[in-house]
């Protein structure tokens, strides 16, 4: 068995968590680390050292020299003029690629970094640098999945691991508690306005996301549902993604094509229904135990009577998962979804759930980096497998 040691070449898959006031948030990523050239914090190294696969060490950091610690002088009170509104309207708790600023010491316009927005007036825009899980305490679980020996080493890159692994993860909640400015009034116009019972009339069965991305979407669902529930699949089609071991009591698909919904072999039951048309459900209150929504939500015209509808059709406890990749539809699509950062995107779906007020123990959780399988029809153009993010809560208060 092969251990790590100073020259190894190792998969390690890196488990970073954290809290916020909203809730509690899990980032996973798979990175290639090369031991020799690679920076780590120094009690990572140490602790990696001899470890085989199958072996994780855990570490908890607090702001100070791996993890930044908030800098109010990273606050930057900016003229109008120096964002760049040519590119995109300053929102407030929106991120924004640090190259949209303007005039601003260190700044150039192919920075791509995001910054946030966190004050707008009609002369002044206000924008945070600090990174944003700047202050925070987070705990990272090191996973050894595979150590190999190189052969030689030539050059490469030189990774700050911790600068690799760290980036996303806090963009998904909001800045100081105040909500996002993520509902203007174009934000859920999509590029086809066409009716949507026409656009979903002939059936497609096609899975959005490869055979890596579907199995990480089914052990979530397999962690957070318990057997014998009466499930709803929301945004139905032909792929529910519920795993065996669920074992629901029933299962319901709400979707667009009948034809689709009638080849999926977990479901019990289907209806044809147009959310966007008609946000509310034909169910009565508290029928289900747990709903599922997967990689659909980015199609939600009006999401937060949807949600409200959701909640009032779950039992008490009731959870209501969203589940989604980097990849949909572009033509039914909400605006929005595709002006927002990948863990921003996250940040939105929370932002239903918050808006709702009829949900809490939220959750949020992401996964990048792992290898695509080979019989994927885009590989090897496609190496990694696609990202997924995942997004719930649970039902409050009385039925």
């Amino acid at each position: 068995m092969n251990r790590i040691d100073k020259d190894s070449l190792t998969e390690l898959e890196f488990r970073v968590k954290w809290v916020s006031d909203e809730g509690a948030h899990t980032d996973t990523s798979l990175q290639l680390v090369n031991f020799w050239r690679d920076i780590l914090p120094d009690a990572m190294y140490e602790g990696l050292i001899g470890a085989a696969s199958g072996d994780q060490r855990v570490y908890r950091f607090s702001p100070g020299l791996w993890l930044p610690d908030y800098d109010v002088k990273r606050r930057y009170q900016l003229k109008r003029e120096q964002f760049n509104q040519a590119m995109a309207e300053p929102r407030y708790g929106r991120f924004y690629p640090k190259g949209i600023l303007q005039d601003l010491y260190h700044v150039f316009p192919e920075n791509i970094q995001p910054v946030r927005c966190v004050g707008v007036d009609s002369e002044t825009v206000d924008v945070d640098l600090n990174h944003p899980l700047a202050g925070r305490d987070v705990e990272i679980t090191a996973v050894v999945h595979n150590v190999f020996k190189k052969p030689f080493d030539r050059g490469g890159q030189c990774k700050a691991l911790m600068e690799t692994i760290l980036d996303g993860p806090g963009m998904q909640v909001r800045y100081n508690g105040k909500s996002t400015d993520f509902l203007t009034p174009d934000a859920f116009f999509r590029p086809d306005e066409t009716s949507d019972a026409h656009f979903y009339k002939t059936p497609r069965r096609v899975t959005h996301i490869d055979e890596r991305a579907i199995e990480t979407i089914s052990k979530l669902y397999e962690q957070i549902l318990t057997p014998g529930m009466d499930l709803l699949d929301l945004m139905s089609s032909w792929r529910s993604h519920v795993p065996a071991a669920v074992s629901p009591c029933s299962l319901v698909g709400l979707g667009m094509n009948a034809e689709e919904m009638t080849d999926n072999p977990q479901l019990n039951k289907h209806i044809v229904h147009d959310l966007n048309e008609e946000p509310r459900l034909p169910f009565t209150d508290g029928s289900f135990d747990g709903v599922i929504c997967t990689v659909s939500v980015e199609y939600m015209t009006r999401p937060i009577a949807v949600f409200d509808e959701v909640a009032r059709i779950l039992k008490p406890g009731g959870v209501f998962i969203h589940t989604f990749s980097n990849r949909w539809f572009p033509p039914k699509a909400i605006n929005l979804w595709s002006e927002l950062h990948e863990f921003e995107r996250m940040g939105l779906v929370l932002d239903y759930f918050q808006r709702s007020g009829r949900f809490g123990k939220l959750e949020t959780f992401s996964t990048r980096g792992w290898d695509r399988p080979e019989t994927d029809k885009y590989y090897p153009e496609l190496r990694q497998s696609d990202p997924v993010f995942a997004v719930w809560g649970r039902k409050t208060g009385q039925p």
